[in-house]
């Protein structure tokens, strides 16, 4: 697996416990750095949503706080 074009957040710093991100042929490819052979693709436009949906708060449901 090719570790080319990966792109993770300034907030991880060094942390190796991060998602990573990328495009590849038109799709938006994300994976998490500890586990980078399971690979997620979706399109640009799904992306886009999701993110809109993490700012939005539509998912904070499903954080552990109290880790």
């Amino acid at each position: 697996m090719s570790d080319v074009g990966w792109q993770r957040s300034s907030y991880t710093a060094n942390s190796n416990n991060c998602v990573e991100v990328r495009t590849v042929d038109g799709l938006v490819e994300l994976r998490e750095s500890d586990d980078g052979d399971v690979i997620a693709r979706t399109t640009p436009l799904k992306f886009a949503k999701f993110l809109q949906g993490i700012k939005a708060g539509e998912f904070d449901h499903h954080a552990d706080f109290t880790a």
